[in-house]
């Protein structure tokens, strides 16, 4: 069996992060990342899609921590397989609850961080999915039938989902996009603070860099058009954004 692999916005156990907890972090990311890739592959049928994810549900019990947020991302990729369409902001939070913030709860967790954290945390997980949303707008839509954008946006600004197929934005979808990523920046608004509220030094700096990136690709997609081609941060400009972003953390000191 294949999978799908995407290009990762954002640092899964950087150097910032003490070396003893490097493992468990990625032994974690290696379990989430393989259902995810069974969700998103388009070679697979559904009924063997949720297959492999109920069965990887027995491998939950191998992993020493983060069992309830794997359970929560589980059932994330399951509605991946069974739903394609959201309504609106509202039910796209909902998932984002399940898809996004059992990773920062979970990184919380495991440096003896306290659920006060949470909030913050929940917000920041939920930008990176939906930027990476829209990054991958078209190719969800082409390859998966699945759309993320809220039917009720779409609806407002006289947009269908088949305009995810074109090769470029229609100035009705460009307003989609915009009004998604005013959400993105609501968002990020809600998260100013993780960088403060993590108790942990060295996490409070990755999340603070993976803030600025956050704001460096929400800028970089308004004013490019992801159905044209790749939006992404190149490796040195990338580097560059995490490093003044961990830099300017409150905890830096």
């Amino acid at each position: 069996m294949t999978t799908t692999r995407r290009t990762e916005n954002f640092p899964v156990a950087s150097w910032l992060l003490p070396r003893r907890l490097r493992p468990p972090i990625h032994a974690f990311y290696a379990f989430v990342r393989t259902a995810d890739d069974i969700a998103d592959n388009p070679d697979i049928s559904c009924d063997n899609k949720l297959l492999y994810i109920n069965e990887m549900l027995v491998k939950v019990n191998q992993i020493d921590k983060g069992k309830a947020q794997a359970q929560n991302l589980l059932s994330a990729f399951r509605q991946d397989v069974t739903k394609t369409r959201y309504a609106d902001w509202n039910e796209l939070m909902a998932y984002c609850r399940l898809s996004a913030a059992p990773v920062g709860r979970f990184l919380i967790e495991l440096t003896g961080g306290d659920e006060a954290a949470w909030p913050p945390s929940d917000a920041l997980c939920a930008a990176l999915q939906i930027i990476n949303h829209v990054q991958d707008c078209g190719e969800d839509f082409r390859t998966l039938d699945r759309v993320y954008l809220p039917a009720d946006m779409l609806a407002r600004e006289g947009a269908t989902v088949d305009a995810l197929a074109a090769s470029q934005a229609s100035s009705a979808l460009r307003r989609v996009l915009d009004s998604v990523l005013d959400g993105v920046d609501g968002l990020l608004d809600e998260a100013s603070s993780v960088g403060s509220v993590i108790s942990d030094r060295r996490l409070a700096r990755e999340a603070s860099g993976i803030y600025a990136l956050a704001r460096r690709l929400v800028d970089r997609l308004r004013v490019e058009d992801p159905l044209a081609g790749p939006v992404r941060l190149s490796r040195p400009l990338a580097l560059w954004t995490f490093i003044c972003g961990a830099l300017m953390c409150p905890r830096a000191a």
